[in-house]
């Protein structure tokens, strides 16, 4: 069974809603997942709806979700490109936040209850960001364990001729071939990396997560290096396990769109796998 549904974000002044859709098991779950998306990914992308239901299948309550300044509704877009346009870390921490708060005030579907934070590329570093810089508080409260998949060890990836263009002129091109559209990555997306450079030293931050952490990556990821996972991994230091697959590429061999009914590759299978692996250790404490 799955229930669509959409909750207002934290963001001060400017709030937008974040959607998502959650995928009910039949008994009593055993716990709950939140499932975030990379960069101009979306709820609906790729492996995402089939990762859901196949933890749903196992007792687990799996919300995917689109981050407030995604830029994407229910479905395959296009994208709003306003919205694309404000996205930034800062942004992305609070929409997990604000996930958080749902799942513990029963506003979300299937009620309250541990979770897991399972991000995807941009995700998976923003899912990193939120549990380090929030540890130990009551905005993580009920946080049982973080997943990263396929992220990216930096927050702060563009060159310097890319962050001068973007200073200069506001916005910086950033094409999709999915939709044809001429997205744009705004200021703000820089500004508060320059303003606050301590809070996205992710490397820094990750020092300081208090919750079991499994880094998953491809060797053969050729969007995001198998190195920043073990960077990660090395920032940690503690209560991590790193899981690199050999053939698996950034989406683990996965196309867009890609049916739920559809046989996983080899790759997705392992990271369902590990997922419940992990699952069963955390919420069995």
């Amino acid at each position: 069974m799955t229930v669509d549904w959409s909750i207002p974000g934290l963001v001060e002044g400017d709030a937008r809603p974040i959607i998502g859709t959650t995928h009910l098991p039949a008994g009593t779950p055993r716990g709950r997942v939140l499932i975030g998306h990379g960069f101009k990914g979306y709820k609906d992308y790729g492996f995402f709806p089939w990762l859901a239901e196949y933890l749903a299948h196992s007792g687990i309550i799996a919300h995917r979700f689109n981050f407030s300044r995604s830029g994407m509704d229910h479905g395959d877009g296009p994208f709003d490109e306003h919205r694309f346009l404000e996205d930034t870390w800062n942004r992305q921490v609070e929409d997990i936040l604000a996930l958080l708060a749902g799942l513990r005030d029963g506003v979300l579907p299937g009620g309250s209850g541990p979770v897991i934070l399972v991000g995807h590329s941009r995700g998976g570093l923003s899912s990193l960001l939120a549990a380090g810089r929030h540890a130990g508080t009551e905005a993580l409260a009920g946080l049982s364990g973080v997943v990263s998949l396929a992220a990216p060890s930096q927050c702060l990836y563009l060159s310097k001729d890319q962050q001068q263009v973007l200073l200069d002129s506001g916005c910086l091109s950033s094409p999709s071939n999915r939709t044809n559209q001429d997205l744009k990555v705004g200021r703000d997306f820089l500004q508060e990396q320059l303003d606050d450079p301590a809070g996205h030293d992710l490397l820094a931050q990750v020092s300081r997560i208090n919750v079991p952490v499994v880094l998953v990556h491809g060797l053969a990821d050729d969007a995001v290096a198998v190195s920043s996972a073990r960077d990660i991994a090395s920032a940690l230091k503690k209560n991590v396990s790193l899981c690199v697959l050999d053939d698996a590429n950034h989406v683990f061999n996965v196309p867009n769109p890609f049916p739920v009914q559809s046989a996983p590759s080899p790759s997705l299978e392992e990271v369902g796998r590990i997922l419940l692996d992990f699952s069963a250790a955390v919420f069995s404490c």
